[in-house]
């Protein structure tokens, strides 16, 4: 090694309160990569790991083969359930941070994939939740309470404290437990 190691942190773009520029990326038009069909072969779309799908135009409309083409009431319906997912989400972690509950796993920034994964199944698809998946739990109609008496290992708890808290499940509506593995 010549000479001495150099820390380098690099400069962001911007900072709080500025406009980012993004004009150095390389953005392909709303809506321009195909969709493959879904029984198609992982080898016969590599390009889809390297390409970004952009669905929303500048405007935040959704262009192209990627438009799920949902209606106005499914996308409220979705958003309201996002906020609900994210609400319970600050306050089981604020309920850990203040020592009452052992354990807990934020959901935060992954409401919607929770929601968007529980739009596309039918009400008898069995569900098989990983951490983070709260808004499966919540768009399955588990109820907040019996979600929070879980984390709390109480009298009420659903899987009857046998359980790590967020480890939820909800028979009814088909939705499994986690899997906590762990290694000896």
């Amino acid at each position: 090694m010549t000479g001495k190691p150099k820390l380098h942190i690099p400069r962001p773009t911007a900072r709080p309160g500025d406009t980012p520029d993004f004009s150095y990326l390389e953005l392909s038009e709303a809506g321009a990569v195909d969709r493959p069909p879904v029984d198609v072969k992982a080898s016969d779309i590599p390009d889809l790991a390297l390409d970004l799908v952009r669905v929303l135009d500048d405007d935040h409309e959704a262009k192209g083969p990627w438009d799920p083409g949902l209606d106005e009431e499914t996308l409220q319906r979705a958003l309201r359930l996002m906020v609900l997912t994210r609400t319970y989400d600050d306050r089981m972690q604020r309920m850990q941070r203040q020592g009452k509950i052992t354990f807990y796993m934020q959901a935060l920034g992954e409401e919607a994939v929770s929601i968007g994964q529980g739009l596309a199944f039918e009400d008898g698809d069995m569900l098989f939740p990983a951490y983070r998946n709260q808004g499966l739990y919540i768009m399955r109609d588990t109820g907040l309470v019996d979600m929070m008496c879980q984390c709390l290992s109480n009298s009420r708890d659903m899987c009857k404290g046998r359980q790590m808290p967020i480890f939820y499940q909800n028979k009814e509506r088909n939705l499994f437990t986690i899997s906590g593995n762990l290694a000896t």
